[in-house]
């Protein structure tokens, strides 16, 4: 089964690149009995003139897990994939656009290797993860399940 969730709340620190703009934020798990495949995924927009957001695309940290403890997702990064989207201008300096991207992720999104991944709650809409090991101990995540509900931080 295949279960999409957007990040609702994260620990992000400093202030946002004004030419890179980050429209969607969500992890995808794919189950296969105690073992499977979490993507981490942002679709990105990118005005290196600073001023039109003409490059766009998708960033996606692709990973494998495996259940050892009850709900401890044991993960292991595979891969890091960016993509453009259709009609996009390619970016001039590719590297930096993945540092900029880096930048504004959530660490324990953009490298979660060897990350160790408690869920702490769990209904039907809502999934509250804490995060175990050497570089993330203790953070939290807030996610959604995609679809779900309507945040509309303008009310």
């Amino acid at each position: 089964p295949l279960s999409l969730f957007q990040l609702f709340s994260t620990n992000l620190l400093g202030p946002p690149n004004r030419s890179l703009r980050l429209r969607e934020m969500f992890q995808k798990v794919e189950t296969s009995g105690l073992k499977g495949k979490l993507t981490n995924e942002v679709v990105w927009d990118l005005a290196e003139d600073g001023t039109t957001f003409d490059a766009s695309g998708t960033f996606s940290v692709q990973c494998s897990y495996n259940i050892n403890q009850g709900a401890r997702m044991i993960v292991d990064l595979n891969d890091h994939v960016i993509k453009l989207a259709r009609g996009s201008k390619l970016p001039s300096d590719v590297e930096g656009l993945v540092g900029m991207i880096h930048r504004a992720m959530p660490k324990e999104m953009f490298d979660p290797n060897g990350l160790a991944i408690d869920t702490t709650y769990i209904d039907g809409d809502l999934r509250i993860v804490r995060m175990s090991g050497s570089r993330h101990e203790g953070v939290r995540d807030i996610l959604i399940r995609r679809g779900s509900m309507e945040v509309d931080p303008t009310k």
